[in-house]
């Protein structure tokens, strides 16, 4: 058998548009299309009608180096962020750099798993030499903020944090009050055995959720007991849903919902029914919340809100506005299926069925 011989033929790309094509198309001079593009004064109001109809004509896209030598501004971001794909800081970073494209900056990202702090300067360092005008860090690790403002940088820097930094800007949800707010929903059902799953010891978040359980227990003249301090993973939630000693408890507050998941699971295996035997409670609204069994009730953080909130106070700060600090947000409490009112609180272990 033989093979006819086939020529293809290969259509170029369109070529990308110019400042002089559309200087050409707007009948004015390259200059005065630059000065448009890069909001500058001294333009007629036609001919900056003009010049913005040919623009969006051909598709015209400004080049970001040559902007940058006009305006000396290079409309670029740094961010940093730390952690592995836990929902809330990968969730927040989503929407900041949505918010930057909406606003129209470029972000440079670095990701990296751990909080090393040489990897940390080696970002910054790189993100300098891009001459990005501020900068921002996500980080899950306690110490990535002090490593960055550590190095008195004479750019804007605005930091996720559940607690004020001395010094810099930070954005974030209430974490405290949030967990507090947790608690409270289990006192109003009659629970007064709440024991706490933690997150990471270096979490900021896992501790601030940790006291504000602490605290709302103490105010209601409740002991504390924590049950275990997990990673995050449900896989942690459910290793220490196996083998934790649940006597004298009726509910148990969790510091993330993926842990709640795991947990929930493996106190099924144990025999007990939630909210039946245990109610559970995270923290997040992680999208599978409310379709595991039972729906799980949460305290929800608008990480969407967080992460446009920490777009515009570093874009404002850029700016020269120092003043501009956006409050925390308050975490709102997602009432489901898996908390309901307090049964008699297991007497040991071995009460547990199965």
């Amino acid at each position: 058998m033989s093979l006819d011989k086939v020529d293809y033929v290969t259509e170029e790309a369109p070529r990308q548009a110019t400042i002089f094509d559309v200087a050409r198309l707007a009948g004015v001079s390259h200059q005065t299309v630059s000065r448009v593009v890069n909001d500058l004064p001294n333009v007629r109001s036609s001919t900056r009608v003009r010049v913005e109809e040919a623009i969006k004509k051909l598709r015209y896209v400004p080049s970001p180096a040559a902007r940058a030598l006009v305006t000396r501004r290079s409309r670029t971001i740094g961010l940093i962020a730390t952690g592995g794909p836990e929902f809330g800081p990968s969730s927040t970073v989503l929407y900041f750099n949505a918010a930057a494209r909406d606003a129209r900056w470029s972000v440079f990202t670095a990701n990296m798993t751990d909080s090393d702090p040489g990897s940390i300067r080696g970002a910054v360092e790189a993100f300098l030499r891009q001459n990005v005008e501020g900068i921002a860090v996500i980080s899950g690790h306690e110490g990535s903020v002090d490593v960055v403002a550590g190095m008195e940088l004479t750019i804007p820097l605005v930091a996720l944090e559940a607690t004020p930094h001395a010094g810099l800007a930070t954005v974030g949800a209430d974490q405290y009050n949030g967990a507090r707010n947790a608690v409270q929903h289990l006192i109003r059902l009659g629970h007064r055995g709440i024991a706490h799953l933690a997150g990471p010891a270096d979490s900021v978040d896992a501790r601030e959720r940790e006291r504000g359980w602490r605290d709302e227990l103490g105010a209601n003249d409740l002991s504390a007991r924590v049950i275990g301090v997990g990673d995050w993973s449900p896989s942690s939630g459910h290793r220490f849903g196996e083998a934790c000693d649940l006597t004298g408890l009726t509910a148990i507050f969790a510091a993330n919902d993926q842990m709640s998941i795991g947990l929930i699971h493996a106190l099924n295996e144990r025999g007990l029914t939630v909210p039946g035997d245990m109610s559970i409670i995270g923290f997040d609204d992680i999208p599978e919340a409310a379709y595991v069994s039972p729906p799980l009730t949460t305290v929800r953080q608008d990480f969407e809100t967080i992460g446009r909130d920490m777009l515009s106070t570093l874009l404002a700060r850029i700016d020269g506005d120092r003043a501009t600090e956006l409050p925390q947000s308050l975490p709102e409490l997602i009432e489901r299926s898996s908390t309901g009112p307090a049964s008699p609180a297991l007497s040991s272990t071995s009460s547990i069925r199965g």
